[in-house]
């Protein structure tokens, strides 16, 4: 899958997903033990703003703490919905055009940044959907092509500590997925 279509696809789940928070689920448990729903968005949408200045060209220093604490303001559904946009336009604008990005461990290929940004929109959106009771499945397509991407790298994110220890596999395509990220796909909230 070519990488601004797996981009969208994936910032497009995403969206669905936090257009069905609730009022009352914005403090709800996720899978992410240290966040609650509110940090979850926030944390997705911060990285959603970062795409824009990123794929210009700006490094980290550039950009310094314009995005740090909370983005979501009064709004946190629109807000996040915003941010994602505006990550979409920019990835189909400016990904042809930048060969490398600037991020917090140093240059990255673009291509690279985009993946890495895709595995975040599926993978949180998994856990704002189970979080509030959403709709779990994932596309399959995304799946397998997430999958492809991430299985030379997935030492390398778990020896970072970007993600937590793997759960059993069951051979099932989401299900093992979501085990390699460090997720049990039997979480729920009362769970946690």
């Amino acid at each position: 899958m070519e990488t601004e279509e797996m981009h969208r696809r994936t910032v497009d789940w995403w969206r669905s997903c936090v257009e069905t928070v609730g009022e009352d689920e914005w403090g709800a448990p996720t899978p992410c033990a240290s966040w609650d729903v509110r940090k979850l968005v926030n944390h997705v949408a911060g990285e959603d703003l970062w795409t824009v200045p990123l794929l210009e060209g700006s490094t980290i220093e550039d950009v310094g703490d314009r995005f740090d604490g909370d983005v979501l303001g009064d709004d946190p559904v629109d807000s996040a919905r915003s941010a994602a946009g505006s990550a979409v336009t920019a990835v189909a604008d400016l990904l042809p055009q930048r060969d490398t990005v600037h991020l917090s461990y140093g240059e990255e290929r673009a291509d690279e940044y985009i993946w890495q940004l895709a595995a975040d929109h599926l993978i949180h959106g998994w856990d704002l959907a189970v979080a509030t009771g959403g709709d779990t499945r994932l596309d399959p397509e995304l799946v397998a092509a997430l999958d492809e991407w991430y299985s030379s790298r997935e030492e390398m994110y778990r020896g970072a500590g970007a993600v937590g220890a793997r759960v059993a596999l069951n051979g099932d395509a989401q299900h093992d997925l979501l085990a390699r990220f460090g997720r049990d796909e039997d979480w729920a909230p009362t769970a946690s």
